[in-house]
């Protein structure tokens, strides 16, 4: 007997409301639109560019002023922490050279802790291949750090800021970081290991910065100038930020996907956060956006693979992912339809906003690959949660690093910071292992933090699951075994920055993988907002810093 239209439309409905739908209970969104919408901030008037202007060229006479190569250290140190070396490039980079040219070995910082360690930390983060060498005086015969009663905490915090840019088989490193952490653990009773700056955000801990210099550096005319520049410039970038965020927000509430989509996370300003830590900078305002977008159907694609479809409709979605089709979507739930045409649509509009202001041929063929592999990766995930296999650590990361996101963040973030299309293109291909371990990062760095939940949940192994069960250890065992693992991807990616071209390029692909570490650090960041997300979101992008 012939089934007609209507009666196949009938019992596809019936099979669409027969699914038992899951729920991950998360919590509403606190920010109140309103509230974002009405910010006002007047660090875009003319007034303060041009006196962010006469601040910077005061600053950069600094340079040939100070003789001091540990004043000089300590400039670019400050600067860096105030997030202002974009705009000093040039001078930093002519200083550095000089010191290698000048130093060699670094033999002028050796028999003083503090200055070995700073020079060492500081040329490793801008890309300088110094030896780890230059701590061998600092050793025993049989290769320990000597301690001596005279040392403070100073020069021994800077050794284990040192320490986090070790590359693999850099064991001296791997000892100076023991050492210096059990040193002020001993010895300091306030000691608590911060996350290094190394793996900070440094945009996030600007204000810190500023209150904690402040308090000790009253009198000193070149920090206090400096700071008055960091002040100044975190409001005027704050405030180009507020646009942005405002303009995304319209972006979201016109799309009207958070009253339909009631099972997934409406967690737009947050996503917004993400972005702005990935670059911060204002002339990045295109990527910010494009880079938001992208986080939030992440977030709301991943609750659809974790929590609402089925096994068919994940089949189904994936199929018109891959295909990019959308008459392959006509069986599917109302909810999963409008993801996917909202996704559809949004990636075409980025693709021709892209071309409007790079002036590029059209990048289309490269975001659908990313979604399509994102989709593939979340869709391996899911047919292991229905048929209840946990796969072994190895094999659960070779398809996570995808799943993580990272490899389709990093094709927007390098669409978003590149120049010239051929060049971008070419930096993305030459640079596939740093996207590979920041893929990493993020997968391990979300699972740490969104673990525990999802074990309550019922949810897809996660990387801690697998290697508890691969292992027979406890969950406290496996996390370290991570965290391990993560330390270990940290020096994978300090090989590669190290004389690597594009260095400014490369670590705003690094930037994924900091903010990965600030969300999930003490939980999900994103799920449960009302923590440290929500001080950095009032902090970064809500309340301005009083000018002195």
């Amino acid at each position: 007997m012939e089934i007609s239209g209507e009666q196949q439309s009938f019992s596809n409905q019936m099979k669409i409301e027969s699914v038992e739908r899951r729920t991950a209970n998360y919590k509403p969104n606190i920010w109140n639109y309103c509230f974002l919408q009405s910010l006002k901030n007047t660090y875009d008037e003319e007034k303060y560019r041009t006196q962010a202007e006469t601040l910077k060229r005061e600053v950069s006479c600094i340079f040939d002023e100070e003789k001091d190569p540990v004043a000089k250290l300590e400039l670019i140190d400050c600067i860096s922490n105030l997030a202002l070396s974009h705009y000093f490039e040039k001078d930093i980079y002519e200083t550095l050279n000089t010191m290698v040219n000048v130093n060699n070995s670094g033999s002028c910082m050796e028999d003083n802790l503090y200055r070995t360690a700073l020079y060492f930390r500081i040329l490793r983060q801008y890309g300088y291949a110094i030896s780890q060498d230059v701590f061998l005086c600092f050793t025993d015969d049989v290769g320990q750090f000597m301690t001596s009663e005279h040392l403070d905490a100073k020069p021994i915090f800077q050794l284990l800021e040192a320490s986090y840019l070790g590359m693999e088989s850099e064991c001296l490193l791997d000892t100076a970081k023991f050492f210096a952490t059990e040193n002020l653990s001993a010895n300091h009773e306030l000691f608590s290991l911060p996350c290094p700056l190394h793996l900070s955000v440094g945009w996030f801990n600007v204000k810190k910065y500023i209150h904690d210099v402040q308090e000790k550096e009253n009198n000193n005319t070149n920090k206090s100038m400096l700071l008055q520049l960091g002040r100044l410039n975190f409001n005027m970038v704050q405030a180009q930020q507020q646009k942005d965020l405002k303009e995304i927000l319209r972006w979201w509430k016109d799309l009207d996907l958070s009253e339909n989509l009631i099972f997934t996370r409406d967690r737009v300003v947050e996503s917004f956060l993400w972005a702005v830590g990935v670059a911060s900078e204002p002339q990045h305002e295109s990527l910010r956006k494009w880079l938001t977008k992208v986080i939030m159907f992440i977030l709301i694609i991943d609750d659809v693979y974790d929590i609402y479809g089925s096994r068919e409709e994940l089949e189904c979605f994936t199929r018109a992912v891959n295909r990019w089709n959308p008459t392959e979507i006509q069986q599917l739930p109302e909810a999963i339809r409008r993801c996917f045409c909202a996704l559809y649509d949004t990636t075409d509009d980025m693709d021709l906003q892209i071309q409007q202001v790079k002036g590029w041929n059209s990048v289309l063929p490269y975001l659908k690959k990313g979604w399509a592999d994102f989709c593939k990766a979340l869709h391996v995930e899911a047919k292991w949660y229905h048929t209840g296999y946990t796969p072994r650590l190895w094999e659960y990361l070779d398809n996570g690093w995808i799943s993580s996101s990272g490899p389709l963040l990093s094709i927007v973030v390098l669409f978003g910071v590149g120049q010239d299309l051929t060049e971008t293109i070419q930096i993305l291909e030459k640079n596939q292992e740093i996207i590979y371990y920041s893929s990493l990062i993020i997968r391990l760095c979300n699972d740490q933090g969104t673990s525990t939940a999802e074990l309550e949940r019922g949810d897809a192994p996660s990387s801690i699951l697998c290697y508890m069960r691969e292992a027979n250890v406890t969950e406290e065992e496996a996390r370290e075994h991570i965290r391990n693992i993560i330390t270990n991807l940290w020096k994978k990616i300090n090989g590669l920055c190290i004389n690597g071209s594009s260095n400014n390029l490369l670590q705003t692909l690094v930037n994924i993988a900091r903010v990965a570490h600030f969300i999930y650090q003490n939980g999900d960041g994103f799920s449960v907002q009302d923590g440290e997300t929500r001080d950095q979101v009032l902090s970064c992008l809500i309340e301005p810093l009083p000018l002195i």
